[in-house]
Parts: C-alpha cells; sequence; structure tokens
C-alpha cells in the first residue's frame, strides 16, 4: 500500500470512529463530565489547573511495580487486538511511521504531585485503534506493559486526542524508568492509566479492572473528582 493510500485508509478509519464514538458520547457522557475540583487559572480543557489534593512539582518521580524491563527499539512489538474487526501488531519503525504528533499536557499522580506542561511526542491512541476497528459492542480497552502491568480505560476516554503513545518528552527518547521506548499517556486520567513500556492494546466487550484497579483504585481515574478509589 502507497503512503497516500495508508494516509487515506488512516483518515476514513478515523472519521468512522470518530462518528460512533460522538453518537456514544450523546447517550453516555465520559467520566471527565461533572464538577470539576480544584485550583487555579482554566487548564486546556477548562478545568482547574491543579486538581483537587495535588501539589505541583517541576521533578518527575518514578513509580511503578519495581521492574523496568529493558526493551531495544529492535525488539519492540505492539499487539493490538480483542474486541477488533482488523488486529494487527507494529514494530517501533511502524508505529513511527504513522502520523507524529507533539501535545503538551499535564501529568497527575494518584500519589498527590502534578507535573505541569510536559512536552511529549508520539501517535495519538485515536489513529491506533482506528486502524484496529473496534466492533460495535467494544466499550474498553486494557493496556499491557512489559512488566505485567495492565490497566482499563473507557473507549470514549482512550480516544481522546491528547491521549498518545509517547516515545520522546522534551525532545528526548524517553527514558526507560518512565516507560521507554513507548508508553500510554492519558492527560485527562490519574498517571495510573497511562501504562509504561505499553506492548499489547486489548480491546474490550465490557470493562473488567486491571491491576491496579483489582486492588481498589477507581475505574474511571478521574483527577478533577478526587476519583482515587473505587
Amino acid at each position: 500500500m502507497s503512503d497516500d493510500a495508508h494516509r487515506a485508509r488512516l483518515v476514513e478509519a478515523r472519521l468512522r470512529l470518530r462518528a460512533r464514538l460522538e453518537a456514544a458520547k450523546a447517550a453516555r457522557p465520559p467520566t471527565d463530565a461533572g464538577v470539576a475540583l480544584g485550583t487555579g487559572a482554566p487548564n486546556r480543557h477548562g478545568k482547574p489547573a491543579l486538581p483537587v489534593g495535588q501539589t505541583a512539582t517541576k521533578t518527575w518521580p518514578v513509580l511503578d511495580l519495581g521492574v523496568h524491563p529493558e526493551v531495544s527499539l529492535d525488539a519492540y512489538r505492539l499487539v493490538v487486538d480483542g474486541a477488533c474487526t482488523t488486529p494487527f501488531a507494529l514494530d517501533f519503525a511502524q508505529l513511527r511511521a504513522l502520523p507524529e504528533v507533539e501535545e503538551e499536557s499535564d501529568f497527575h499522580c494518584v500519589t498527590t504531585w502534578s507535573r505541569f506542561d510536559v512536552r511529549f511526542r508520539g501517535v495519538r491512541m485515536l489513529d491506533v485503534l482506528a486502524l484496529a476497528g473496534p466492533t460495535e459492542d467494544a466499550t474498553h480497552v486494557m493496556f499491557h506493559g512489559y512488566d505485567g502491568y495492565s490497566t482499563n480505560v473507557s473507549l470514549l476516554d482512550a480516544t481522546s486526542p491528547d491521549v498518545l503513545l509517547a516515545y520522546a518528552e522534551a525532545g528526548r527518547p524517553l527514558p526507560r524508568e518512565h516507560g521507554g521506548p513507548v508508553r500510554v499517556v492519558t492527560p485527562r486520567l490519574y498517571a495510573w492509566k497511562g501504562a509504561k513500556w505499553v506492548n499489547r492494546i486489548e480491546l474490550m466487550v465490557g470493562d473488567r479492572p486491571g491491576f491496579w484497579e483489582a486492588r481498589g483504585y477507581s475505574n474511571s481515574a478521574d483527577p478533577w473528582r478526587d476519583d482515587r478509589y473505587g
């Protein structure tokens, strides 16, 4: 398939998925709906800049399961499967061949710190999921990491335009301790929803708890509702 044909296919798939999700949003508001709690001038999404219970920091603490997989770019693979019409796998070069974007977003950790204006580069989750073609009954995704981690997100939240498969931060390759070579970034949700070292995106019919959700953390994880625990 030529580059032009590939781009046309992606645009068509993206528009098709967006149209479906617009109908879903009208029927069932996404998890970031409702009263926003916090302080500071409105952020990019019209919410208070600092969510309730959070403290701003300029550092980037490292939190994970204690395992830092060492995955070379040559060995990296991302599988997209489950409730979709076109499951596929990408190596790192194929992932990089998708339309690249750079997004400046905020990063909110459930352990009460927030880091503002983080400059991530990667590809939109919307594009990857559009290529997979979620089935009509697909409602959620599960992100899986090379370290065995998993976390569940609604399809509506996963396809927010600022959710990225990020491979660079501040113009440099994403460090291993922060999930490099590729991690999920979910700016409108607590950061535990953005799996580090992501190697599988599983589309699901219905919801299922991931690692922390099975241990009492929230399914929806909205920082502006102090939505930390289920």
